[in-house]
């Protein structure tokens, strides 16, 4: 299995071993179907407004089809945003995962030498909201064919960076070198692979450098403000939350905001826990420590999540409760989880939730 060399228009393909002969593989005709088709199946916050050209920009997106045929096609568009980002995806194909990379306005993502039957084929947005948008332009294959259902199960994943899966990624660009998102990797972070483990679907609700009181980086926004909307880190489009309705919802801020008052720490995070439960009446909520908060930092979070988990069951909500991780998770680019530290964030996380609810 291997990525083919990149043609001048930019087309990726992804080469799996094919029993058919050359000659049946010619007689397929191929088929173009639009992204309001019924079959294509779409998860994470996704803009619908235009259908013909549904728009996301939040890590983790998903587009699953399950085609049978030879090939298949993926048409983008990436927003270019400032004329240079390019967004990475993961490329799934019967469970194989490809990293790549669009280097377009307008991209194909081409999937050939399939082998004969059929085949479930994701492409996963890899980088954030602030890399610039994607839309689904149209799908090209032999035969599409109706989706396996969604999972049951659903997770949400509210945080930062280390949720989004920033600085993680080093397989194809060291820390240092090239640009921000180059070391993305949305699909291999904790919340993706907790997903995955649980035979659950996952949105990550995540910005980079967003806090709850604070944010870095001069962000001028915070999670409460931002958690109602499809564009996250813009503060735009409005999101309907009725349209997913997590079972879990897990909470991971605090590493931006840093140590603050501890009081007025706690007041925020309860006011926005009240909120969360606006939005989600039946939702199992989870208060996370910072997976790559120094000991000081860990040592903030434990004490006052203790007390906003004890004040809010206290108040009649008893479907709330914390996760203090082991230890802290730095190997990654500028102290952020590794690509096997979140594998190891994604163990301690799946056997809690697992327990807890008795999945």
């Amino acid at each position: 299995m291997k990525i083919a060399e990149r043609a001048s228009l930019v087309i990726f393909s992804f080469f799996l071993l094919c029993n058919s002969s050359l000659a049946q593989r010619a007689s397929y005709k191929i088929g173009y179907y639009e992204p309001d088709h019924p079959y294509i199946q779409y998860m994470g916050r996704v803009d619908f407004s235009d259908p013909k050209l549904p728009r996301f920009w939040q890590p983790g997106v998903s587009v699953t089809v399950r085609v049978k045929g030879h090939r298949c096609d993926f048409i983008v568009n990436d927003e270019e945003l400032w004329g240079k980002n390019h967004n990475y995806l993961e490329l799934v194909v019967d469970g194989e995962a490809t990293r790549l990379q669009t280097k377009a306005k307008r991209d194909t993502i081409s999937v050939a030498g399939l082998s004969e039957g059929t085949h479930t084929i994701t492409l996963v947005k890899n980088t954030e909201a602030n890399i610039g948008w994607l839309e689904l332009v149209g799908i090209k294959c032999h035969e599409l064919l109706a989706p396996d259902p969604k999972p049951k199960r659903k997770i949400e994943f509210i945080g930062n960076s280390i949720t989004c899966g920033t600085g993680s990624d080093q397989t194809v660009v060291p820390c240092g070198k090239g640009v921000w998102q180059d070391q993305h990797n949305a699909y291999l972070s904790y919340g993706a692979i907790t997903a995955r483990k649980l035979k659950a679907q996952y949105h990550l609700s995540a910005v980079s450098g967003i806090g709850l009181m604070r944010s870095c980086c001069n962000m001028e926004v915070i999670m409460p403000q931002v958690f109602d909307k499809i564009s996250m880190r813009n503060n735009a489009v409005p999101w309907n939350v009725e349209k997913y309705q997590p079972d879990v919802l897990t909470v991971c801020l605090g590493q931006n905001d840093g140590i603050q008052d501890s009081a007025a720490f706690c007041d925020s995070y309860i006011a926005f826990i009240k909120k969360l439960r606006e939005y989600y009446p039946k939702a199992d909520i989870i208060c996370l420590t910072s997976p790559m908060a120094d000991a000081s930092l860990a040592a903030f979070m434990k004490k006052t999540l203790t007390v906003v988990i004890e004040k809010v069951n206290r108040s009649g909500d008893k479907k709330v409760s914390n996760y203090f991780f082991s230890r802290q998770y730095s190997s990654g680019c500028d102290y952020h989880p590794g690509l096997e530290e979140h594998k190891q964030i994604a163990d301690e996380l799946t056997a809690f939730i697992r327990k807890k609810m008795k999945w």
